[in-house]
């Protein structure tokens, strides 16, 4: 007889990330291709970081030191917060699931937004939980009205997504407080701030600035986008110390390695690198909608280093088209928008090479 899962375990879908270039490259038979899909930072990672990793690479036959005091003390800094309330993750994704192993118990309700972020969900779900959905409004915007209505006594958790994956926009503070004042003190609400450093709005709400309120919020961000470390696996979440303490009982004891420890505690002080980084996001952006406008073609307005694009047509064989000219970009049909593209802003050249893939894959050329 073998061993059984619980039955609820049938119902999580498996996260599909796209595909790798290598892999890619070589089912379509294709070279010197362009990833415009994954929300990847273009420059790659911090030059300040890779020196910090070659370095620490002498000492991989060590376990890492799991308090990372010098990191934690650089994000408390930086984040305005102190060391005790932060609890560090192995991507932010791992915080997402401890807060659901803290918080949800069998039969729970986790509320979140459709789409959003898979991890919410699986997470949910994998205590046994329900993942509660509330599709966006029209305008790909959170339903604030639709989340309340949908709070109910079994609601513990409320994950947020600012700015929003995949469209791109973020919540006001005008929109976020007045939810606030309706939901029970006892629900935890999850901000996750992926791809705040990018934001341009000076309307958008920030997590961090509810940290001491009466509501437990947790904000959550990543050393994936902006930094360019996605490869190495690092976030964290900033709360208050009761709900840090709890997940630190569960952490992992090692689950930051060396070299993502150092790297991490490099970016943070590669000013440079950050400026470089979003001069060359806003101009992209600024470039890819003048392009595209010209070209007729439907994009949503973004807080992000991505967009997303309705172009009014099966964007599968867009995609599959786009890939046979090396251009590999983001379909949304696992989202349920089976006429959008999400696609990363790149270097210029990559966003020339896009302009002119998608023009000439939507005009038949």
């Amino acid at each position: 007889m073998k061993p059984t899962a619980p039955e609820y375990f049938n119902i999580i879908p498996p996260y599909v990330p796209g595909k790798p270039m290598e892999e890619l490259e070589r089912e379509y038979g294709i070279k010197d291709s362009i990833k415009l899909a994954s929300n990847e930072n273009p420059h790659g990672p911090s030059p300040k970081a890779m020196e910090a990793v070659k370095h620490a690479l002498t000492n991989l036959h060590r376990y890492p030191d799991g308090a990372a005091p010098e990191l934690m003390e650089s994000i408390a800094s930086k984040m305005g917060c102190q060391t005790s309330q932060i609890v560090l993750g192995n991507g932010s994704d791992e915080v997402i699931d401890m807060l659901a192993k803290v918080y949800l118990n069998a039969g729970d309700e986790a509320l979140m937004t459709e789409p959003s972020f898979m991890m919410y969900s699986i997470s949910a779900l994998a205590q046994g939980a329900k993942a509660v959905k509330i599709p966006l409004t029209q305008d790909y915007r959170h339903d604030f009205d639709a989340l309340a209505k949908a709070v109910t006594d079994k609601t513990k958790i409320i994950f947020l997504n600012s700015p929003q994956n995949p469209s791109g926009t973020v919540i006001t503070k005008e929109e976020f407080e007045p939810f606030l004042e309706k939901v029970d003190p006892s629900i935890l609400i999850v901000m996750d701030e992926a791809y705040i450093e990018f934001n341009r709005n000076s309307e958008a709400v920030i997590g961090l600035d509810y940290l001491n309120g009466d509501h437990t919020v947790v904000t959550l961000r990543t050393f994936s986008k902006l930094y360019g470390l996605a490869g190495l696996r690092i976030g964290f979440g900033v709360m208050p110390e009761h709900a840090s303490q709890m997940l630190n009982r569960i952490r992992p004891p090692f689950n930051i390695n060396i070299p993502a420890q150092v790297a991490a505690l490099a970016a943070l002080s590669d000013s440079e690198f950050v400026e470089k980084t979003l001069e060359t996001v806003h101009n992209g952006l600024d470039y890819l909608f003048d392009a595209l406008k010209e070209m007729d073609v439907v994009c949503y307005p973004t807080q992000t280093n991505f967009f997303m694009i309705d172009l009014k047509r099966d964007a599968k064989a867009v995609y599959e088209a786009l890939l046979y000219k090396g251009v590999i970009i983001r379909p949304l049909g696992s989202y349920g928008f089976d006429n959008h593209i999400r696609v990363t802003v790149g270097l210029p050249q990559e966003n020339e090479r896009f302009v002119k893939a998608l023009k000439d894959v939507m005009t038949g050329s």
